[in-house]
């Protein structure tokens, strides 16, 4: 499949969360279940495969692994590979895709209403940024490694490239060899749509390694020397295929399993969103774990503080057929945790890469919520401080442009600041540098990305 894009046409069934999880059970696993469960997956696999293959046989390629194929679309160009300006990593287009998506595109696009629940606030400094725009589709990613297979490839109606994830393996990004106490991993994550359940989750995992190039593989799902790490695990479908599946296992010295669960709840597989982002925060011991504006997990004790974490990979199994694969794209990887109080009453100036537009556009993403609710509330427990809310763009597009777009995204954040916070209008001002002022050089996607900026400034 070497040089061919992937078009994946309209229709695509991809994972997505909702904001009200009231109805999600919790079970504790029996570790003989989990072994008496992946012996149940086996036995049905070639059920499931007889099933899948009466879908796959009315299709071809690549791109057949999406059902409700569009016929009339199937020969329009994917969207192109070329990044957009300024565009932030995960980015879809304003209008979400390609038309011929179909009922892939949201119905209704979240606004930070709908996030009012989410929490998560990316790390200070960003260290790491892999949207695959260095590699060529179809083939491997040249800053990763694995004991399986897999390629770059392209998703019809997203934005950028994704990394499809190849059978039983385990996919370790070389480029990240630090892990501090506090730390953002963000991602996004799609599926094909006809997935089974007995294929296994798409597990991230956080570890501790002696030498990550040598011992990535030994989290391959039944290797049983994996230690000293976290791993989670996320599925679109349940049992019933109506709700998704999170669970977790925090492994110790030994290698045995010290902590562990298992999570459903509903909606986590519908037709009508196009992507899922997966969220991942460590502080200090606590991890917390969000998939959209939902929060899967909450855990005030899964890291060992007296461990040095250095290892991020994600682990598979299951892939014997195409209608099972896993897609990520725009992962992101974020150190520090943010002090908007101190750096702003104290020192008079932060600066945030929180805050996500969307392409070219000073529309504010909702997974913005939880940067934004940070500042408006040292903003409202110091009601006498005043400031000025400049934007600041990478150097990618027009230099008039770009400066008229960071001007367009500060007032854009101080109305939300205002009309969603309550914070009063006329303590803040707004202004611009487009790419003017750039923190780090624009050569590197992490350059660029800490170089679209929004900046408070006290006055």
């Amino acid at each position: 499949m070497k040089n061919i894009t992937n078009k994946v046409a309209g229709g695509i069934l991809l994972l997505a969360a909702v904001s009200e999880m009231s109805a999600a059970q919790v079970r504790i696993n029996d570790p003989g279940r989990v072994v008496e469960r992946n012996a149940e997956y086996r036995a049905n696999r070639k059920i499931d495969q007889a099933v899948d293959k009466g879908f796959d046989s009315l299709e071809e390629g690549i791109g057949n692994m999406f059902k409700k194929k569009d016929k009339k679309a199937a020969g329009k160009p994917a969207e192109s590979d070329k990044p957009n300006s300024n565009a932030d990593a995960g980015q879809q287009p304003e209008n979400g895709g390609n038309e011929a998506a179909g009922a892939s595109a949201k119905t209704e696009k979240p606004t930070l209403k709908s996030y009012s629940k989410f929490d998560f606030i990316p790390g200070e400094k960003i260290v790491a940024v892999e949207d695959f725009a260095q590699d060529a589709v179809g083939d491997f990613p040249a800053k990763w490694n694995t004991n399986s297979s897999g390629e770059v490839v392209t998703i019809e109606g997203t934005e950028g490239k994704w990394l499809m994830l190849g059978p039983e393996g385990v996919f370790y990004p070389e480029f990240v060899t630090e892990l501090p106490e506090n730390f953002t991993l963000e991602f996004n994550l799609a599926t094909t749509s006809e997935f089974s359940f007995y294929t296994g989750f798409l597990r991230t995992v956080i570890a501790e390694v002696g030498v990550p190039s040598k011992e990535f593989t030994k989290w391959q799902w039944y290797d049983g020397g994996k230690k000293n790490g976290v791993e989670m695990g996320l599925h679109p479908k349940d049992a019933g295929g109506s709700q998704g599946l999170a669970a977790f296992n925090v492994f110790g010295e030994d290698g045995a399993s010290i902590m562990r669960n298992e999570k459903s709840f509903p909606a986590f597989h519908v037709p009508e969103h196009n992507v899922v982002k997966v969220s991942v925060w460590r502080q200090k011991a606590r991890l917390r774990l969000y998939v959209d504006d939902y929060k899967v997990w909450d855990l005030p004790r899964a890291f060992d503080p007296a461990r040095k974490y250095n290892f991020i990979a994600f682990s598979n199994h299951g892939y014997h057929e195409q209608a099972n694969r896993y897609f990520i794209s725009n992962l992101r990887l974020a150190v520090g945790a943010p002090d908007t109080r101190s750096k702003l009453i104290t020192e008079g100036k932060f600066s945030t890469t929180g805050i996500h537009f969307d392409v070219n556009s000073a529309t504010i993403k909702p997974e913005s919520y939880g940067t934004l609710k940070d500042i408006a509330t040292v903003l409202t427990e110091n009601a006498t401080v005043k400031v000025n809310i400049i934007g600041h763009t990478d150097s990618d597009g027009d230099d008039a442009a770009n400066l008229a777009l960071s001007k367009k995204r500060a007032e854009a954040v101080r109305a939300a600041l205002s009309g969603d916070f309550g914070v009063d209008g006329s303590r803040m001002q707004t202004d611009g540098k487009g790419e003017s002022e750039p923190t780090t050089p624009n050569t590197t996607p992490e350059g660029k990305a800490g170089n679209r900026r929004v900046e408070f400034v006290k006055m």
